[in-house]
Protein backbone atom coordinates (compact mmCIF):
# COMPACT_ATOMS: atom_id res chain seq x y z
CA UNK A 1 0.00 0.00 0.00
CA UNK A 2 1.51 3.26 -0.66
CA UNK A 3 0.88 5.43 2.14
CA UNK A 4 1.48 9.27 0.88
CA UNK A 5 -2.11 10.35 0.74
CA UNK A 6 -2.46 9.26 4.29
CA UNK A 7 0.92 10.36 5.40
CA UNK A 8 0.01 13.55 3.82
CA UNK A 9 -3.33 14.32 5.23
CA UNK A 10 -2.71 13.16 8.56
CA UNK A 11 0.61 15.15 8.91
CA UNK A 12 -1.27 18.00 7.78
CA UNK A 13 -3.81 17.86 10.31
CA UNK A 14 -1.63 17.49 12.87
CA UNK A 15 0.54 20.31 12.13
CA UNK A 16 -2.60 22.39 12.17
CA UNK A 17 -3.97 21.40 15.34
CA UNK A 18 -0.42 21.41 16.69
CA UNK A 19 0.14 25.04 15.70
CA UNK A 20 -3.22 26.24 17.39
CA UNK A 21 -1.93 24.52 20.10
CA UNK A 22 1.81 26.33 20.05
CA UNK A 23 -0.88 29.45 19.79
CA UNK A 24 -2.58 29.02 23.06
CA UNK A 25 -5.72 27.83 21.98
CA UNK A 26 -7.55 25.00 21.40
CA UNK A 27 -8.28 22.22 19.20
CA UNK A 28 -11.65 21.63 20.44
CA UNK A 29 -12.28 25.72 19.44
CA UNK A 30 -12.12 24.25 16.19
CA UNK A 31 -14.20 21.67 16.21
CA UNK A 32 -17.43 22.36 15.79
CA UNK A 33 -20.20 20.01 14.64
CA UNK A 34 -22.52 22.60 12.72
CA UNK A 35 -19.36 24.37 10.85
CA UNK A 36 -18.27 21.10 9.63
CA UNK A 37 -21.33 19.84 8.74
CA UNK A 38 -22.19 22.83 6.60
CA UNK A 39 -18.65 22.67 4.84
CA UNK A 40 -18.44 18.58 4.34
CA UNK A 41 -22.06 18.35 3.78
CA UNK A 42 -22.39 21.24 1.48
CA UNK A 43 -19.50 20.88 -0.14
CA UNK A 44 -20.83 17.11 -1.26
CA UNK A 45 -23.98 17.90 -1.92
CA UNK A 46 -22.49 20.54 -4.42
CA UNK A 47 -20.38 18.08 -5.92
CA UNK A 48 -23.08 15.79 -6.46
CA UNK A 49 -25.38 18.14 -8.53
CA UNK A 50 -22.76 18.93 -10.66
CA UNK A 51 -22.40 15.47 -11.40
CA UNK A 52 -24.23 12.24 -12.44
CA UNK A 53 -25.46 10.07 -9.10
CA UNK A 54 -23.10 7.78 -10.05
CA UNK A 55 -20.02 9.47 -9.24
CA UNK A 56 -21.74 10.31 -5.46
CA UNK A 57 -22.61 7.05 -4.80
CA UNK A 58 -18.46 5.92 -5.73
CA UNK A 59 -17.02 8.32 -3.74
CA UNK A 60 -16.66 6.20 -1.07
CA UNK A 61 -14.98 3.51 -3.12
CA UNK A 62 -13.05 6.16 -5.19
CA UNK A 63 -11.96 7.89 -1.27
CA UNK A 64 -10.82 4.61 0.30
CA UNK A 65 -9.06 3.95 -3.40
CA UNK A 66 -6.92 7.30 -3.11
CA UNK A 67 -5.89 6.78 0.97
CA UNK A 68 -5.15 2.61 0.41
CA UNK A 69 -4.21 2.13 -3.58
CA UNK A 70 -1.42 -0.29 -3.55
CA UNK A 71 1.22 1.40 -6.89
CA UNK A 72 3.36 -1.77 -7.82
CA UNK A 73 6.89 -1.35 -9.17
CA UNK A 74 6.25 -1.90 -13.20
CA UNK A 75 9.73 -3.94 -13.43
CA UNK A 76 7.93 -7.22 -12.03
CA UNK A 77 4.98 -6.96 -14.91
CA UNK A 78 7.84 -6.52 -17.77
CA UNK A 79 9.60 -9.51 -15.90
CA UNK A 80 6.34 -11.99 -16.37
CA UNK A 81 5.77 -10.45 -20.00
CA UNK A 82 9.19 -11.02 -20.95
CA UNK A 83 8.43 -14.70 -18.82
CA UNK A 84 5.74 -15.31 -21.28
CA UNK A 85 7.62 -14.02 -24.64
CA UNK A 86 9.71 -16.71 -23.75
CA UNK A 87 7.56 -19.33 -23.29
CA UNK A 88 5.27 -18.35 -26.27
CA UNK A 89 8.42 -18.19 -28.74
CA UNK A 90 10.04 -21.60 -27.50
CA UNK A 91 6.43 -23.38 -27.44
CA UNK A 92 3.73 -21.43 -29.36
CA UNK A 93 1.66 -18.80 -28.79
CA UNK A 94 -1.13 -21.61 -27.69
CA UNK A 95 1.05 -22.83 -25.21
CA UNK A 96 0.12 -19.93 -23.23
CA UNK A 97 -3.11 -21.14 -22.77
CA UNK A 98 -2.34 -22.40 -19.63
CA UNK A 99 -0.26 -20.02 -18.76
CA UNK A 100 -2.70 -17.09 -19.27
CA UNK A 101 -4.92 -18.72 -15.96
CA UNK A 102 -2.56 -18.13 -13.76
CA UNK A 103 -1.81 -14.22 -14.53
CA UNK A 104 -2.97 -12.00 -12.22
CA UNK A 105 -2.80 -9.10 -14.10
CA UNK A 106 -6.43 -8.59 -15.64
CA UNK A 107 -5.81 -6.15 -18.46
CA UNK A 108 -2.84 -8.61 -19.10
CA UNK A 109 -5.20 -11.55 -18.86
CA UNK A 110 -7.63 -9.89 -21.06
CA UNK A 111 -4.62 -9.24 -24.07
CA UNK A 112 -3.07 -12.21 -23.89
CA UNK A 113 -6.54 -13.99 -24.24
CA UNK A 114 -7.39 -12.02 -27.30
CA UNK A 115 -4.08 -12.97 -28.62
CA UNK A 116 -4.78 -16.63 -28.08
CA UNK A 117 -7.71 -16.31 -29.91
CA UNK A 118 -6.24 -15.41 -32.79
CA UNK A 119 -7.30 -11.97 -32.92
CA UNK A 120 -5.76 -9.37 -35.55
CA UNK A 121 -2.77 -7.64 -34.76
CA UNK A 122 -4.44 -4.29 -35.64
CA UNK A 123 -7.88 -5.17 -33.74
CA UNK A 124 -6.22 -5.73 -30.55
CA UNK A 125 -4.20 -2.61 -30.83
CA UNK A 126 -7.85 -0.92 -31.04
CA UNK A 127 -9.45 -2.91 -28.57
CA UNK A 128 -6.90 -2.42 -25.63
CA UNK A 129 -6.28 1.14 -26.72
CA UNK A 130 -9.93 1.59 -26.15
CA UNK A 131 -10.39 0.24 -22.82
CA UNK A 132 -7.31 2.14 -21.89
CA UNK A 133 -9.37 5.61 -23.35
CA UNK A 134 -12.56 4.16 -21.69
CA UNK A 135 -10.69 3.53 -18.40
CA UNK A 136 -9.20 7.25 -18.37
CA UNK A 137 -12.92 8.90 -19.05
CA UNK A 138 -13.79 7.06 -16.11
CA UNK A 139 -11.21 8.13 -13.40
CA UNK A 140 -11.20 11.58 -14.96
CA UNK A 141 -14.83 12.10 -14.11
CA UNK A 142 -14.32 10.20 -10.60
CA UNK A 143 -11.64 12.89 -9.93
CA UNK A 144 -13.68 14.91 -11.07
CA UNK A 145 -16.44 14.89 -7.83
CA UNK A 146 -13.04 15.81 -5.40
CA UNK A 147 -11.87 18.33 -7.32
CA UNK A 148 -15.34 20.53 -7.64
CA UNK A 149 -15.97 19.83 -3.43
CA UNK A 150 -11.97 21.75 -3.03
CA UNK A 151 -13.81 24.35 -4.89
CA UNK A 152 -17.26 24.80 -3.25
CA UNK A 153 -15.76 23.80 0.03
CA UNK A 154 -14.19 27.79 0.83
CA UNK A 155 -17.27 29.15 -0.79
CA UNK A 156 -19.76 27.24 1.71
CA UNK A 157 -16.83 27.75 4.09
CA UNK A 158 -17.92 31.89 3.73
CA UNK A 159 -21.16 31.05 3.61
CA UNK A 160 -20.97 29.28 7.11
CA UNK A 161 -19.12 32.76 8.20
CA UNK A 162 -21.85 34.93 6.80
CA UNK A 163 -24.75 33.00 8.92
CA UNK A 164 -22.59 33.05 11.94
CA UNK A 165 -21.92 36.68 11.68
CA UNK A 166 -25.82 37.71 11.49
CA UNK A 167 -26.63 35.44 14.42
CA UNK A 168 -23.65 37.97 15.92
CA UNK A 169 -25.73 41.09 15.09
CA UNK A 170 -28.94 39.76 16.54
CA UNK A 171 -27.44 39.50 19.49
CA UNK A 172 -25.79 42.69 20.16
CA UNK A 173 -27.27 43.09 23.36
CA UNK A 174 -24.68 40.19 24.82
CA UNK A 175 -21.54 41.44 25.09
CA UNK A 176 -20.50 38.20 26.83
CA UNK A 177 -21.28 36.31 24.30
CA UNK A 178 -19.76 38.06 21.22
CA UNK A 179 -16.62 36.92 21.53
CA UNK A 180 -17.04 33.54 21.45
CA UNK A 181 -19.57 33.50 18.69
CA UNK A 182 -17.68 35.68 16.31
CA UNK A 183 -14.82 33.09 17.00
CA UNK A 184 -17.12 30.41 16.09
CA UNK A 185 -18.69 32.33 13.08
CA UNK A 186 -15.21 32.34 11.36
CA UNK A 187 -14.49 28.45 12.17
CA UNK A 188 -16.50 27.42 8.68
CA UNK A 189 -14.55 29.49 6.89
CA UNK A 190 -11.62 27.67 8.34
CA UNK A 191 -12.41 24.30 7.97
CA UNK A 192 -14.03 25.45 4.07
CA UNK A 193 -10.03 26.39 3.43
CA UNK A 194 -8.52 23.61 5.12
CA UNK A 195 -10.86 20.87 3.41
CA UNK A 196 -10.36 21.86 0.10
CA UNK A 197 -6.39 22.40 0.61
CA UNK A 198 -5.54 19.59 2.76
CA UNK A 199 -7.85 16.73 1.73
CA UNK A 200 -10.18 17.71 -1.32
CA UNK A 201 -7.85 18.81 -3.70
CA UNK A 202 -5.10 16.42 -2.48
CA UNK A 203 -7.39 13.30 -3.10
CA UNK A 204 -8.55 14.63 -6.51
CA UNK A 205 -4.99 15.15 -7.58
CA UNK A 206 -3.94 11.64 -6.19
CA UNK A 207 -6.81 9.82 -7.83
CA UNK A 208 -5.61 11.77 -11.63
CA UNK A 209 -1.79 10.40 -10.45
CA UNK A 210 -3.28 6.83 -10.07
CA UNK A 211 -4.94 6.78 -13.24
CA UNK A 212 -1.91 8.03 -15.26
CA UNK A 213 -0.14 5.39 -13.30
CA UNK A 214 -2.31 2.85 -14.31
CA UNK A 215 -2.58 3.78 -18.13
CA UNK A 216 1.10 3.90 -18.14
CA UNK A 217 0.91 0.48 -17.19
CA UNK A 218 -1.63 -0.95 -19.20
CA UNK A 219 -0.07 0.78 -22.34
CA UNK A 220 3.27 -1.49 -21.39
CA UNK A 221 0.77 -4.45 -21.48
CA UNK A 222 -0.69 -3.36 -24.89
CA UNK A 223 3.07 -3.70 -26.48
CA UNK A 224 4.06 -6.61 -24.54
CA UNK A 225 0.98 -8.05 -25.93
CA UNK A 226 1.64 -7.36 -29.47
CA UNK A 227 5.21 -7.81 -28.87
CA UNK A 228 3.90 -11.91 -27.86
CA UNK A 229 1.78 -12.44 -30.34
CA UNK A 230 3.62 -11.41 -33.13
CA UNK A 231 6.77 -14.19 -31.99
CA UNK A 232 9.66 -10.80 -31.29
CA UNK A 233 12.92 -11.84 -29.79
CA UNK A 234 11.90 -12.40 -25.65
CA UNK A 235 15.57 -10.11 -25.28
CA UNK A 236 14.11 -7.67 -27.96
CA UNK A 237 10.94 -7.65 -25.70
CA UNK A 238 12.51 -6.67 -22.68
CA UNK A 239 14.24 -4.18 -23.99
CA UNK A 240 11.40 -2.58 -25.50
CA UNK A 241 9.55 -2.73 -22.40
CA UNK A 242 12.21 -0.98 -20.47
CA UNK A 243 12.76 1.67 -22.81
CA UNK A 244 9.28 2.40 -21.89
CA UNK A 245 9.57 2.86 -17.84
CA UNK A 246 10.73 5.41 -16.06
CA UNK A 247 14.87 6.07 -16.17
CA UNK A 248 14.89 5.17 -12.23
CA UNK A 249 12.64 2.05 -12.53
CA UNK A 250 14.45 1.13 -16.37
CA UNK A 251 17.95 0.60 -14.26
CA UNK A 252 16.15 -1.59 -11.53
CA UNK A 253 15.06 -3.90 -14.11
CA UNK A 254 17.91 -4.18 -16.03
CA UNK A 255 19.88 -4.72 -12.52
CA UNK A 256 17.73 -7.39 -11.38
CA UNK A 257 17.36 -8.83 -15.13
CA UNK A 258 21.66 -8.78 -14.88
CA UNK A 259 21.18 -10.47 -11.52
CA UNK A 260 19.25 -13.20 -12.80
CA UNK A 261 21.26 -13.71 -16.07
CA UNK A 262 24.69 -14.32 -13.71
CA UNK A 263 22.67 -16.41 -11.69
Amino acid sequence: MDISTIVGVVVSLVIVFTVQILEGGSPSSIILIPSMLLVFGGAFMAGMAGGVLKDATGAGKQLQKAFLAKVTPPTQLVENIVKLAERARREGLLALEDAVKTVEHPFLKRGLQLAIDGTDPEELHDILHAEIAAKKKADKASSKLFENMGGYAPTIGIIGTVMGLVHVLENLNKPDTLGHSISAAFVATLWGVLSANLIWLPVAARLTRLSAVEAEEMELVVDGVLAIQAGSNPRLVAQKLRSLLPPDEAKKAEAAASTKKAA
